[in-house]
């Protein structure tokens, strides 16, 4: 019998790059530029696949001189967690308005 048979499947950046661009398009509010996404023409998140994980940047505050957190991505794990920040966050900042 083999070991890994309840392992999950391997992460690949790329793929999960593209479900996080997909998953914030997805919420209609933010418009894409690159690696980045705006909500209204303030940049709140990069993505940047880097080797074996994704690096987010997700801003803080709306503004444009925002503070950053940064997060490194390297399971599905941390891609559902990222998406369930992106949800908060976007409530915070349309609150703010």
């Amino acid at each position: 019998m083999v070991d890994d048979f309840f392992a999950p499947p391997a992460f690949k950046p790329a793929d999960a790059a593209q479900q996080i661009r997909r998953f914030v398009r997805d919420l209609r509010v933010f418009s894409e530029k690159g690696n980045s996404f705006e909500l209204q023409s303030v940049a709140v998140l990069e993505l940047e696949v880097q080797g074996d994980a994704i690096t987010a940047r997700l801003a803080r505050r709306r503004s444009p001189r925002s503070e950053w957190d940064v997060q490194t991505l390297r399971s599905s794990a941390d891609v559902r967690k990222l998406q369930d920040e992106i949800k908060r966050r976007l409530l915070r900042w349309t609150d703010e308005d």
